[in-house]
């Protein structure tokens, strides 16, 4: 890592799930840029995490890339500690990324396909924050907890009830794990994005993306940086639990000011 860094995450070892795919790639390079050591988890997009990884050393940065099934519980607990003893010792911030987005009409949904999308996007972040939590609870300055969500916690679209009640768990779980942990100094809170471009997606999910440009005040999608800086105000703020901040493009979303002022209310 550059340790002449001064930027706002200098000095801070971050694991962020889901690091091969668009939103967490970005997540970590912006974490990057901000002088933390970063660990990038995957699944199956190894390429594209290492990728990552590259363009963190061309930061100046430090990074490893760490492969897991966050569908396994006992793998989800062994990629924490494989990142905290990475980070020597330390596991500063923790980002729930990892999730699956399938479409399938609620009437065809199979209960095994509910339960793929449950594990992968809920069960995970339970896991993984009580490992980490294990970890930052007993080290000086606690730690933060940031979980990716959706609008579609609130708004659910067509085809995505398993993703949308997963999406609304984790903002709940968040704000469970804000009261519980609090007290041990570790901040949990989500972003929760609107549709953000990934390569291929207009062209899998057509009707998706044409139903969100028609909702949102900015007519375009969300690019994977918008949530890398969403995720750094709440992520930071040492008196913000339990929040929820989302770049959804103007649809019923927390805009940038109301961020900011929300955080530097949090700080007086």
């Amino acid at each position: 890592m550059n340790t002449g860094s001064t930027g706002l995450s200098a000095g801070l070892t971050a694991l962020v799930t889901g690091a091969g795919g668009s939103i967490g790639r970005g997540i970590a390079l912006r974490f990057a840029q901000e002088g933390a050591a970063v660990a990038l988890h995957c699944r199956t997009a190894v390429d594209s995490a290492r990728d990552a990884a590259s363009r963190t050393g061309e930061l100046g940065g430090r990074a490893v890339v760490l492969r897991a099934d966050l569908t396994d519980e006992e793998a989800c607990r062994r990629l924490v500690h494989e990142a905290a003893e990475w980070g020597g010792g330390r596991l500063t911030t923790l980002v729930n990324n990892a999730g699956v987005q399938p479409v399938r009409p609620l009437p065809e949904m199979s209960a095994a396909e509910w339960r793929e999308v449950g594990d992968t996007n809920l069960t995970s972040v339970f896991t993984c924050t009580q490992a980490a939590a294990a970890i930052m609870r007993e080290q000086d300055g606690g730690g933060t907890v940031t979980h990716i969500a959706s609008v579609e916690a609130r708004l659910p679209a067509d085809g995505h009830a398993h993703y949308a009640a997963s999406k609304a768990a984790v903002v709940m779980h968040a704000r469970a794990a804000a009261l519980e942990y609090g007290r041990f100094g570790i901040r949990v809170n989500t972003v929760s994005p609107g549709l953000i471009d990934r390569e291929g997606l207009a062209e899998a999910w057509p009707e998706g993306v044409t139903r969100w440009r028609r909702a949102v005040a900015l007519d375009r999608l969300g690019r994977p940086e918008d949530v890398g800086r969403r995720l750094r105000v709440p992520g930071l703020a040492a008196r913000v639990l339990g929040h929820r901040a989302g770049p959804g493009g103007g649809r019923r979303s927390v805009g940038a000011a109301e961020v900011m002022r929300r955080v530097t209310s949090a700080l007086r």
